[in-house]
Order: C-alpha cells, then sequence, then structure tokens
C-alpha cells in the first residue's frame, strides 16, 4: 500500500487487512527518493517479496500533484512489471474510514466525519461522511473565511447542529484558530498513511475492484500552480 496524498511519504504491506510492515516518514524531503526505498523496508520486514504481493493499493489523491504521481508512477510500475492488480483509494474516504475506526465519542451513530486535506493559503479540501462511511457530500475545495465552513456544513448536511462534527486529516489544523460550530470535534487522524488503507484495500481486493493500469490517473482536483519565470532563461 502506498500514501504519498500529502506531506508524508509512506509504504505498507498488509495481509487480510491487517498491516505487517509499515515505513513513513512525516515530512518527507522528497517522495521520489524515499518510496522504493520504504517498499524494499516493508518487504524485508514481512518477508516477503515484491512478486508474493497479491495486489497494490495506492490513495489516489486529491492531494499533492507531484507527490501524487509519484505514488500512482511506482504503483503502475510494479503492477505493471510483476502483472499484479491495481486498487486505488479515495484520499478522503481513507481518512474518514480511519476516523470512524479511531472515534472514542459516543454515540457514534450521531456523528458526521469530514476529512480535510490542506491545499495551501485557506483553502482545504474535504468531504463529509455519517458513520457508515456513506458520502453525504463528495470532495470539493473549500476556502476557509467567515463563516464559509459552517454555510458548507449547513448546506451539505440539513440539522447538522444536533451532531458531533468529527474532522480529521491534515486541513484540519486550519480549522484551530477560527471560532467555527461548538460542536467541531479535532480527532485522532491527523496525518495520511499508508496503514490506514488496509481495510478498504482489503474489501476492494476481495470484490475484485481493480484499476485499468494503462488508464489509472491520480484525482488531481485542481491542476499544478505552475509559474512563469520573470527572467529569460536565456
Amino acid at each position: 500500500m502506498i500514501e504519498t496524498s500529502s506531506e508524508v511519504c509512506s509504504a505498507a504491506i498488509s495481509v487480510d487487512g491487517v498491516v505487517v510492515a509499515l515505513s513513513e516518514q512525516l515530512e518527507a524531503p522528497s517522495h521520489a527518493a524515499l518510496l522504493t526505498l520504504q517498499i524494499d523496508e516493508c518487504c524485508k520486514t514481512a518477508g516477503i517479496t515484491l512478486a508474493q504481493l497479491d495486489a497494490v493499493a495506492v490513495s489516489q489523491g486529491p492531494g499533492a500533484y507531484t507527490a501524487l504521481r509519484v505514488g500512482a508512477s511506482v504503483a503502475k510500475g510494479i503492477c505493471y512489471a510483476l502483472e499484479k492488480p491495481l486498487i486505488a483509494l479515495d484520499t478522503l474516504r481513507v481518512l474518514a474510514h480511519a476516523s470512524i475506526e479511531h472515534q472514542v465519542f459516543s454515540p457514534i451513530q450521531s456523528m458526521v466525519f469530514v476529512p480535510m486535506l490542506d491545499a495551501r493559503r485557506q483553502e482545504v479540501w474535504l468531504a463529509v461522511y455519517d458513520a457508515g462511511l456513506r458520502e453525504l457530500a463528495p470532495a470539493q475545495p473549500l476556502i476557509l473565511e467567515n463563516n464559509s465552513f459552517e454555510n458548507f456544513i449547513d448546506g451539505k448536511v440539513p440539522g447538522i447542529g444536533m451532531s458531533g462534527i468529527v474532522l480529521g486529516g491534515n486541513g484540519m489544523e486550519k480549522m484551530r484558530s477560527g471560532s467555527f460550530l461548538k460542536n467541531v470535534i479535532f480527532g485522532e487522524i491527523k496525518k495520511c498513511s499508508a496503514r490506514h488503507l488496509a481495510t478498504l484495500a482489503e474489501q476492494s481486493f476481495q470484490q475484485a475492484d481493480f484499476q485499468d493500469i494503462a488508464y489509472f490517473e491520480p484525482y488531481y482536483m485542481k491542476p499544478p500552480n505552475i509559474t512563469t519565470p520573470n527572467k529569460p532563461l536565456f
């Protein structure tokens, strides 16, 4: 399993949905330089070879453009070379699932889960799920200013004021400095990690929910921010 959607670079191996090896760096300077080394470390820890893998799962985004491309390229390369199926998992859905699994407050049935990824400045990528991982609002960008979050929640989930709102992901840190809804809970899942993919990856594998390797692309949500140099190159 590969997770490169954010500043975290991580790889993991799971057996029947249980993580048996994990290698990650929370503030990766270069995903391209680290990822293959992490995969090799996981194989050594688990005592298996890449050829013994049943499938490769990758976090498909949204997230950082270059980092997502690194993860997708490595995952597709392994699948092409070893003829393994490719599993792609929505990053926000994975974060929501991890938040649900780690939620300690009750009653959990009345809560909604809002995974957030930092999209620079005051913007986040987010989605909304109920406690059964049913999507209440699809992944989308949101600029956190004025009452934008409250208006978003009220518009997407009527009657949300009676429920707890559990935030997750690195984007939720942008909420700490604002005065938002009183029933917002800052969840335990603050970072993306390959270990969070295990359960959903196992489900996808059992359902044979695989990607067409030739056509798979990460879900960037927004195009890369490419700037034009002020000075001529020549």
